[in-house]
């Protein structure tokens, strides 16, 4: 008769039920173990005042888990600017370029909010990771950079639609860990947006 297989002693929280893209995969594997080993935030004293020798908190303080989404985050809108630089000239579909022009607009001011709480945190030095090789390929912006004509709006639409469902996908595995209630805002925000631009470029939606 077969045995069962144990059950971890310490589960951590279950991934979000949501088909991720390959490249997707080893970046929210690793947002959400660093959320499990963070464990779960403490939940602030139910009574009215703080102890007076405790200090406040700083507003710049962030989890390592809130950092590295950041992080990530950031080489992600990145490659997202450089997707549009290389294309917004190009497209011919009205509706697609307004949509591409919204894109760069919102995320440049993302990518400086970002920028901002990462430097009021100061370096992190436990931080090592390299997440250069989990965003848009080499070839898919040669892609991009080569296409003429209405080749150009195919490709933006393939590219950049799989790139957001990305950052989607990436947002709402940190909604699951995050325990910052102003990066867990921004994540939701992003993951909303993303998700709405791939239903405008691809018609199919970007996720669950």
């Amino acid at each position: 008769m077969p045995r069962r297989r144990a059950a971890p002693p310490y589960p951590c929280p279950s991934r979000p039920e949501t088909r991720v893209t390959r490249l997707t995969v080893p970046l929210v594997a690793l947002l959400l173990a660093a959320g499990c080993a963070a464990g779960p935030a403490v939940s602030p004293p139910a009574s009215g005042a703080a102890s007076p020798s405790a200090p406040a908190a700083s507003p710049a303080a962030l989890s390592g888990v809130d950092r590295l989404f950041l992080t990530m985050m950031v080489a992600h809108v990145e490659q997202t600017l450089e997707i549009v630089r290389l294309t917004r000239d190009r497209i011919t579909d009205p509706e697609l370029r307004t949509l591409v022009a919204a894109v760069g607009a919102t995320e440049t001011d993302e990518l400086a909010t970002m920028r901002t709480w990462l430097g009021n945190a100061g370096p992190d030095p436990a931080s090592r990771h390299d997440h250069s090789g989990h965003g848009v390929s080499a070839a898919d912006l040669a892609r991009l950079r080569d296409a003429t004509g209405p080749e150009v709006d195919a490709a933006l639409r393939e590219v950049l639609g799989a790139h957001q469902r990305a950052a989607a996908d990436l947002a709402r595995a940190h909604l699951d860990v995050g325990t910052d209630e102003r990066v867990r805002d921004l994540a939701r925000r992003i993951e909303q947006s993303r998700s709405a631009e791939v239903r405008l470029m691809t018609g199919q939606p970007a996720g669950r």
